[in-house]
């Protein structure tokens, strides 16, 4: 069996990674496994020929130049039809038995020619959905916005200037319209969730009668579990009760009443410590500590670690890598119970809330602060290891697979 799969990114970041866990799993199993990602974002395999190769869509000047037509034309994968085309030579040649498909929104392929060579061509055909872009008009997540118009057709995008920013006109309509046309043309394409909540949202879209699965991503734990620090010294946290938030989500517009509320709000031994954001101009609160952009995922270890729980606030997430890592580190997570959340959260030992309801969220966190946060977090680090075992999960991509064609 021959596999192409392709994606943005390559080895690395949360997409870049599944797909090099999937791919090194197919290997193992006896598949000549290939992937094809945007040239300068991965590490290419020396030979472009061998078993495994890693083939580079693109150039630098291609996507640069894509980025400024996709803002202007307000579309985007709708451009890089030379370097598609090449993509689709070297398809020819390998002739592959599945191809799988992950990220396409980075300004680096034609969608439309692609769907429709795989349709011609009738390859069997695996999208992995990490957030809502293609049964959309051209956005990421819409719950933010709550906006439901991908369920009929789109227009008059509440997203125009974010996701994949239109400066000129809203195509968001005209994009939806390409999506139902070109993906349903393909006959054997099987459509996965990496959480029930995304493979159950894709079935009130216009991809809505094909075979939608759920698969949910694996994770490698070997960097993510309980580690000792001395970051609590650092941080002047001793015998303080520690949150841990991702800052993106604490600070985005959408959440400023959940901010506010807890500054106000938590117990005087409380302190929220937010990651993966440089500090706002004005000073923090006491009760705040910003650690900013965290690249290590050892040190990322080092402070899920180093709370006592996991708070986020996200009210949009396919399925929440932080999480599940923080639960590994041994430290149970709060959440809202929007989207992919609650998917993420160990039954019974953490807490999901109504989606918004800042006042709930905090109550949990106090609920939480009465339990025995050692023992819990153990339990919380057995449930994410089993639910999102790589090994386990990333097996049932190779027995759909064999499965389709």
């Amino acid at each position: 069996m021959k596999v192409l799969q392709i994606n943005a990114v390559y080895g690395y970041s949360s997409t870049g990674t599944i797909m090099k866990q999937i791919q090194d799993l197919a290997l193992q199993s006896g598949i000549d496994a290939r992937v094809a990602f945007s040239a300068g974002h991965g590490v290419p395999s020396p030979s472009g020929t061998e078993k495994g190769a890693a083939i580079e869509i693109g150039d630098w000047t291609d996507h640069k130049l894509h980025a400024l037509l996709s803002r202007i034309e307000g579309k985007q994968a709708y451009f890089s039809k030379g370097a598609t085309r090449k993509l689709l030579r070297y398809i020819d040649q390998f002739s592959p038995d599945v191809v799988h498909l992950h990220n396409l929104h980075s300004n680096y392929i034609n969608l439309n020619l692609l769907l429709e060579y795989l349709a011609e061509k009738d390859i069997a055909t695996v999208i992995t959905m990490h957030d809502c872009w293609y049964f959309t008009g051209g956005c990421f997540h819409y719950a933010d916005a709550g906006c439901d118009k991908w369920k009929s057709g789109c227009g008059e995008c509440p997203k125009q200037k974010s996701d994949t920013p239109a400066l000129l006109r809203d195509r968001s309509a005209e994009i939806l319209r390409d999506r139902a046309k070109y993906l349903n043309k393909i006959p054997r394409l099987t459509i996965v969730g990496c959480s029930e909540w995304i493979a159950e949202e894709c079935r009130k879209s216009v991809l809505g009668n094909r075979n939608i699965i759920a698969i949910h991503n694996g994770f490698n734990f070997n960097n993510f579990h309980p580690t000792l620090s001395d970051l609590r010294i650092k941080y002047g946290l001793e015998e303080k009760y520690v949150l841990i938030g991702p800052a993106s989500k604490w600070l985005s517009e959408v959440n400023k009443d959940t901010y506010r509320h807890f500054i106000e709000n938590m117990d005087k031994d409380m302190v929220l410590v937010l990651f993966g954001h440089p500090a706002p101009d004005t000073p923090a609160p006491e009760n705040v500590r910003f650690i900013g952009y965290v690249r290590n995922p050892k040190e990322m270890a080092a402070i899920y670690s180093m709370g006592d729980v996991m708070v986020n606030c996200s009210r949009e997430d396919t399925l929440s890598s932080i999480n599940i890592e923080a639960q590994a580190c041994g430290t149970s997570a709060v959440v809202y119970d929007a989207t992919g959340n609650p998917e993420t959260v160990a039954p019974g030992i953490g807490i999901t809330v109504p989606t918004g309801d800042y006042t709930e969220l905090l109550e949990a966190v106090k609920q939480m602060k009465q339990k025995n946060s050692k023992t819990e977090g153990e339990k919380s680090r057995e449930y994410v290891n089993r639910k999102f075992s790589p090994t386990i999960n990333y097996s049932c991509y190779i027995d759909l697979y064999k499965s389709i064609i």
